[in-house]
């Protein structure tokens, strides 16, 4: 029952790649990349909105309202995400998107299959991803500089290659909790969807942005 919820979750999270992917696509190969652009900020929020009632709300969600969240995310995602798509050319985005998921499988196989516990990770990484908001900001408002940028970016990675193996694991024992409920295993497993959907698009971005300074770089 539990590898049942956890394919249910891969399979939720490849379906909310595909949407986010060829929303951005359409995005930004039409004109309503140009709405996008004039209701960003609207976007943005809404797009926050939907991750937190889907967090916080979920177990009294129904199944099929919880799926609707995760998707309408993931397609409003890809539209303020369409930004990449002008930003970099096809063959960046596609090397970024094969390099993600070595990185994303591998981190994902080791947080399924250590037998290290790795729940001490929980607040070291969350300390981490609040210095990377913070410095995000602070670059935004002052800038990095080149080496900063790379650093930055360097940093990023690492800190949501290892999330993705804590989040595996935390994930596995959830589902060992939710087995005995079909209600709340199918709610589980979109929940961890959106969870391991996150790892993977910040990996990217993060991987996009560095290959994206080296082309610069050789230009």
């Amino acid at each position: 029952r539990q590898m049942c919820i956890r394919d249910s979750t891969y399979r939720w999270m490849a379906l909310g790649l595909l949407i986010t992917f060829a929303a951005a696509f359409v995005t930004a190969t039409t004109p309503l990349f140009y709405v996008v652009n004039s209701l960003y900020l609207l976007f943005t929020i809404a797009e926050l909105a939907l991750v937190f009632v889907l967090s916080a709300r979920v177990q009294n969600m129904s199944v099929g309202a919880a799926r609707g969240v995760f998707l309408g995310y993931a397609l409003l995602n890809g539209m303020v995400l369409s930004y990449y798509f002008l930003a970099f050319d096809l063959g960046t985005l596609v090397l970024a998107f094969l390099a993600t998921s070595l990185y994303f499988g591998l981190m994902a196989v080791y947080g399924t299959t250590t037998h290290k516990d790795l729940s001490g990770w929980g607040p070291k990484l969350m300390m981490a991803l609040f210095a990377l908001l913070i410095t995000g900001f602070v670059g935004v408002l002052f800038g990095m500089g080149f080496m900063g940028t790379v650093l930055y970016s360097g940093i990023g990675l690492v800190v949501f290659m290892l999330l993705t193996a804590y989040d595996t694991q935390k994930l596995s024992q959830m589902y060992s909790y939710y087995a005995g409920d079909s209600e709340l295993a199918e709610k589980a497993s979109i929940y961890g969807a959106l969870t391991l959907y996150l790892d993977f698009i910040n990996i990217f971005l993060y991987v996009v942005r560095l290959l994206g300074l080296n082309s610069r770089r050789r230009d």
